[in-house]
């Protein structure tokens, strides 16, 4: 018989969170990247033969401008920290919705001087995950329940499938409402950086037509001088 709760313990064990600590210092070739990906989050796997983390994965990542180029082929601490954070985005989110999110923090915090790094960012992250699993295991917990007493007046073999319809249907439910709101801001997001590059196209194209009156007034002082000149 199928035991849901059996599942949700399971599940939580073997869920790991790379801790920042374990994210090496060095910069790592191609290779060492996948083995460092795939050592650690080998227990998120569904199916053994499922990659984590492989070559095409990366060089793809780069080409959808997820990922920063290497230098000298060469991986840092924060590609990796990026392809920890596309790692886990790509199981819910398209590749241009995780290039709203990542863009900024390319842009910002990518190999920059800023007032925070990217190193105190993915700390938070994972304090972000950490806080939140006693909050969804007992969220989790209740939709069990809630399936235990749902359809309990009909026949077991009836019963048994309908209570995981009912508990596969609700947490679907929940997936759905929050992958959602999480695309509803990716969108807002998209809406302000077009508004804000609009902006930008107009103010350049305003600078350009401002120069080109002005160079062309300077013309015609410079001939307007030459002729008094000439006179």
């Amino acid at each position: 018989m199928i035991n849901p709760e059996k599942i949700l313990e399971d599940m939580l064990k073997k869920i790991n969170v790379i801790d920042g600590a374990d994210i090496p210092s060095i910069d790592l070739y191609m290779d060492q990247v996948t083995t460092f990906m795939d050592r650690h989050l080998s227990g998120n796997k569904r199916f053994d033969d499922d990659k984590i983390l492989t070559k095409t994965m990366i060089n793809n990542y780069s080409k959808n401008n997820l990922l920063p180029p290497p230098v000298k082929k060469k991986y840092s601490r924060e590609h990796i920290i990026l392809l920890i954070l596309i790692y886990y985005y790509k199981n819910i989110l398209s590749i241009n919705d995780i290039n709203t999110i990542l863009s900024p923090l390319c842009d910002m915090y990518f190999n920059q001087d800023s007032s925070v790094s990217l190193d105190e960012i993915y700390d938070i992250s994972c304090e972000i995950q950490d806080s939140l699993k006693d909050k969804i295991k007992n969220d989790i917990l209740d939709k069990i329940n809630d399936s235990e007493e749902s359809f309990s007046d009909l026949p077991k073999k009836d019963k048994n499938f309908l209570q995981l319809y009912y508990l596969i249907t609700s947490l679907s439910f929940d997936v759905y409402i929050k992958k959602q709101m999480i695309e509803g801001i990716i969108d807002q997001i998209n809406e302000q950086n077009e508004i804000a590059n609009a902006r930008e196209i107009k103010r350049a194209k305003e600078k350009k037509e401002k120069e080109k009156r002005e160079k062309s007034l300077k013309a015609d002082l410079d001939k307007d001088k030459k002729k008094n000149e000439s006179n």
